[in-house]
């Protein structure tokens, strides 16, 4: 069978979130946001996923067959980008016609009236001006850097007597104020406007030393190749490396330049000249007024009924305020559903270790922080208190390197412990390892999860986390962070599973008896949810299980390069995904067992850099509560009928269960309901 591309694969992913952008089910400010998160995902795949392309394309020899199929390859990607960016632009003027009926307006400096202008010039006067530093693009150097993640204006200085010199500037819109500036008018409406609009009604004063009468504004972008070129230079650490590798990542080539269709020759012909731009490999997009998109995941709330109805995190009903969360874990182990769970309970474990004079250690894996970390601030403040605490810091985060560079340094000037990154390996396991003193022997508290340690996107990714007490399960846990310690021992586990030893040979045997299971006429079945497949020996081995039709599910995010549903080849591989107000992060593995089900969570998506070049784990579910439950909040998804799309061969994207004569089920509003009403029942209990 032949395999889907992942990069056109991965644009389907990105098409499912432009449908969320054009569905009414959703609140109309909601739908603003999709478009934002639908245009940071773009900007990150050309970053990343088009910026390797191009540098295959250049690897590889001229006039090749590889040279031709990779060129073939991205023609065909930027066709997809292209025909979903027509699409996306109609969803904002759509959009924009729909905030008109809610009496919320947007507005540019040509339509503002005498009080908007007023305000207007105001706020530009004591917020915008202190910040904008023009350049002159007569003096531009090329050592002169241009950041990816702002927007430009080029400015367009002239003297319609002809008696002045033209002139053509660049000014930086600050990316410390919002993107948005809102206000209301005695009409009752409400009112929007562009930051850049901001600066174009204020140009006039911006350059009245110049005394010019015609100045003109427009947009552009850059986007960067963001992969890091990390020198191998053995004299210096690899936090100097991965530093001057983040500095050099601000000169990344351009590999896309957008700018506004309006925007004149001359000036455009000089930015292009100035930057080194060039036309090759589609570095060069005209385009709208307006671009960095990406600021519309935060709009602003102008409505509370335009937004989606709140949902609180939730207690989780076997977490007792004010009872120590140990002592909960020794009667039984606690599941945490992320955001429909409070991130709390997280930041409240450590925080009891911190404080509680029986605990020894604390060690704790980092991939993304939150940039006012808590979880840090505990584990600083537990090493204040004595405890002995070790940590791992993944440098190689991507996009988070900076970030995770400072926490670094914060951590060791604080005494704590940071594990050194190993080069070429990532740590993506998410581990926290409690050693606590208990009747003069040491006992181990736990905590593995699907998702980071990051109580800013634990309230929009969908994650599971474990808390437990089981001692296998810990020295299992305690055996990872020796290893990364070592580096060069593989242990022995009893309970999890890691990579990159351990994981591909799970998957064989589990799916390999769940074949056998089918073939002896026993109950088998599979249900497999992940962020991503593009790892073919795994889909392969899924693949195998067609031959005795056995029923596969794969609940699927992202990525998926295994045509499923495919007549004779696929037809009893199921795969669908689930997008909405969530994003679903978390990763499940059941398998039927002949009906006493097996439940692993996981950090890892099946994808060759998790299974082999990445420490991973796959964590048994023990607990029978927990597994049923984790089996009930999945057959919910299967279920769903409203965010349920088929990647099906021939059905990609479509929403195959709406509008029929199914029970209407929101996947994600009906866990944050069944785990409401198990908190009631429990108090009534």
């Amino acid at each position: 069978m032949q395999f889907e591309n992942r990069e056109i694969s991965w644009i389907q992913f990105n098409g499912r979130v432009l449908q969320e952008a054009v569905d009414n089910s959703n609140p109309l400010i909601e739908q603003i946001k999709f478009l934002g998160i639908f245009s940071n995902n773009r900007d990150e795949f050309f970053r990343v996923r088009i910026a390797t392309l191009r540098r295959l394309i250049k690897l590889a020899p001229k006039n090749s067959a590889a040279s031709e199929a990779l060129k073939q390859q991205l023609n065909q990607i930027i066709s997809v980008v292209e025909t979903q960016e027509k699409a996306y632009t109609a969803a904002f003027i759509h959009i924009l016609k729909e905030l008109k009926k809610e009496n919320i307006y947007l507005v540019n400096e040509l339509q503002l009236n005498e009080k908007q202008g007023e305000y207007v010039r105001q706020y530009f006067k004591e917020k915008v001006r202190p910040l904008l530093f023009p350049i002159i693009l007569d003096y531009f150097q090329t050592a002169q850097v241009l950041q990816d993640s702002a927007i430009y204006l080029a400015v367009n200085i002239s003297d319609s007597k002809g008696k002045k010199k033209e002139r053509h500037l660049l000014i930086e819109v600050p990316s410390e104020l919002p993107r948005f500036l809102t206000f209301d008018c005695i009409d009752g409406n409400s009112y929007f406007m562009f930051l850049e609009d901001v600066i174009r009604y204020n140009l006039d004063s911006l350059f009245a030393i110049w005394n010019y009468d015609n100045i003109s504004a427009y947009i552009i972008k850059f986007t960067r190749d963001a992969e890091l070129d990390i020198d191998n230079d053995v004299s210096k650490s690899f936090l100097e490396i991965m530093k001057e590798s983040v500095k050099k990542r601000t000169k990344g080539i351009p590999v896309r330049f957008v700018y506004d269709n309006h925007i004149p020759d001359l000036l455009l012909h000089k930015i292009i000249t100035r930057l080194n731009i060039t036309t090759k490999n589609y570095q060069l997009r005209g385009g709208g007024r307006y671009h960095n998109f990406k600021d519309l995941m935060s709009f602003p709330n102008l409505k509370n009924e335009l937004t989606f109805k709140a949902q609180p995190p939730l207690k989780h009903p076997a977490i007792i305020e004010n009872k120590s969360i140990f002592s909960q874990l020794r009667k039984k182990d606690i599941l945490l559903h992320f955001p429909y769970h409070s991130f709390d309970h997280i930041i409240d474990f450590l925080r009891e270790a911190s404080i509680d004079p029986k605990v020894r250690s604390i060690k704790m894996t980092f991939y993304r922080a939150a940039k006012h970390s808590l979880a840090m601030n505990a584990l600083i403040n537990a090493a204040r208190n004595g405890k002995h605490v070790t940590v791992f810091m993944e440098l190689q985060a991507r996009f988070d390197e900076q970030a995770n560079i400072k926490w670094t340094q914060k951590l060791q000037s604080e005494g704590v412990k940071v594990l050194p990154t190993i080069p070429g390996m990532k740590v993506h396991a998410k581990l926290i390892l409690i050693r606590r003193l208990e009747t003069g022997k040491n006992r181990l508290y736990s905590n593995i999860s699907t998702g980071n340690f990051n109580e800013s996107t634990a309230t929009i990714y969908s994650d599971t986390s474990l808390l437990t007490a089981n001692q296998d399960l810990g020295n299992d846990i305690h055996s990872i962070f020796e290893l990364i310690e070592s580096r060069y021992l593989p242990p022995h586990f009893k309970l999890a599973h890691i990579s990159p030893f351990h994981i591909r040979d799970f998957f064989k045997s589990k799916i390999d008896r769940e074949i056998t299971n089918k073939e002896a006429g026993k109950e088998a079945w599979i249900i497999m949810k992940f962020n991503s497949l593009s790892d073919k020996t795994i889909a392969n081995l899924i693949l195998s299980t067609n031959k005795v039709q056995l029923p596969v599910d794969l609940i699927v995010r992202g990525i998926n390069v295994l045509p499923t549903g495919v007549p004779l080849e696929s037809e009893n591989i199921n795969a669908f995904s689930i997008v909405g107000r969530y994003l679903e992060h978390s990763r499940i593995f059941i398998f039927a067992n002949n009906g006493n089900p097996e439940v692993y969570i996981s950090s890892a998506d099946l994808m060759a850099r998790n299974l082999d070049h990445r420490f991973e784990i796959i964590c048994p579910i023990i607990d029978p509560d927990l597994k049923a439950e984790i089996i009930e909040l999945v057959k919910l998804q299967q279920k769903d009928t409203e965010k349920y799309r088929s990647l099906n061969y021939g059905e990609m994207n479509q929403y195959t269960r709406r509008n029929t004569n199914l029970p209407k089920i929101n996947s994600q509003e009906e866990i944050y309901k069944l785990l409401k009403l198990k908190i009631l029942n429990h108090r009534n209990s």
